[in-house]
């Protein structure tokens, strides 16, 4: 089974913009050509993306989540290299070969009565690949930041981080939904729940929690395993203002980073971003810019995750890529 479709610089060539007196972030990244190079390398951080919305289609949501890394490549390649924005200390890895897979899900038909449980079987086999490569990652001490995809990826992210330092890992999740959903087949509505139910993940904290996303069962799950799953409402942040964005931010941090923890953020919580599940009520770019910055600094993250961004939903163009562009930046200035 193909892992991985490492890139060099002849693959990027075509998307980057190259101005007279300027240099481009794309120019300025590092390229290895094996995964075992990654333990040689300097750079802290590497890049990969997922080009799958097959756990988004097994969830009975829209596709389109497969674009958000060519997407984001556009856009983050073709920032300014400066002495802010660290291109230096990033590796662009590639892609996980997801072909087949994709291949295989269009050949499914909606009308077949188990549709829905024939997807959860390929995104099972993303899964693999997911921790495979993450996993690879980890363990040569680098920083994955990892976009595309929906969210059924959190479960390959915490699976390979976990056995990348061996031992459970905690995270923070700056969300609408809690993806912690019933364990049927694997869709993008029950990562976190199989990697708690596995034993990958350890804390989970669901950051901006919408109350009109969660259902009655899933909060009583949350509350049965209160000790180990936490959040905090979208609506006492941002419309009750109970809770400042500032001590939202504290209450995450001081339940999760007091040990090894990944950063997951779908674009759904974004207010009017190209998703998978466009939402006209959420957070602005800008606080999930700051998210990001705030828990990437952390000593003991260990990873970050864009999900569920698809750009042909945006309301203007590249704006999922942009967006994605802004994020990554934030991770690694």
């Amino acid at each position: 089974m193909s892992l991985l479709k490492i890139y060099s610089e002849k693959d990027i060539a075509s998307l980057l913009k190259k101005r007279d007196g300027e240099t481009k972030f794309g120019e300025k990244v590092s390229f290895i050509k094996t995964l075992e190079d990654l333990k040689n390398h300097s750079a802290k951080y590497v890049l990969l993306g997922i080009p799958e919305d097959i756990g988004v289609r097994a969830n009975y949501g829209n596709p389109g989540t497969s674009k958000a890394w060519t997407a984001a490549l556009g856009s983050l390649l073709n920032i300014q290299h400066n002495h802010l924005t660290n291109a230096e200390n990033v590796i662009l890895l590639g892609e996980l070969d997801c072909d087949t897979q994709m291949k295989q899900a269009e050949s499914i038909s909606k009308e077949e009565n188990h549709y829905a449980e024939e997807l959860g079987g390929l995104v099972t086999q993303i899964d693999h690949k997911v921790s495979e490569v993450v996993r690879a990652i980890v363990a040569a001490g680098k920083f994955p930041i990892i976009i595309g995809g929906g969210h059924n990826n959190s479960f390959g992210n915490l699976k390979g981080t976990s056995e990348g330092i061996e031992k459970a890992i905690n995270c923070i999740n700056f969300d609408a939904h809690t993806d912690f959903r019933s364990l049927e087949h694997r869709h993008s509505g029950n990562g976190f729940s199989y990697a708690f139910v596995d034993g990958f993940l350890e804390k989970y904290f669901i950051f901006g929690l919408h109350r009109n996303y969660t259902s009655e069962v899933v909060f009583n799950s949350m509350e049965k395993n209160s000790h180990r799953v936490k959040f905090n409402l979208f609506e006492a942040i941002s419309i009750d203002q109970n809770l400042s964005f500032g001590e939202a931010l504290q209450e995450a941090e001081n339940f999760c980073c007091n040990d090894n923890f990944g950063i997951e953020v779908d674009m759904d919580a974004i207010e009017m971003m190209g998703s998978s599940a466009i939402s006209p009520s959420g957070f602005t770019l800008n606080e999930a810019r700051k998210f990001v910055s705030h828990f990437s600094k952390n000593t003991y993250a260990r990873y970050f995750h864009i999900c569920e961004g698809s750009p042909s939903a945006g309301i203007f163009p590249n704006q999922v890529g942009k967006a994605i562009a802004c994020l990554v930046s934030d991770a690694i200035s």
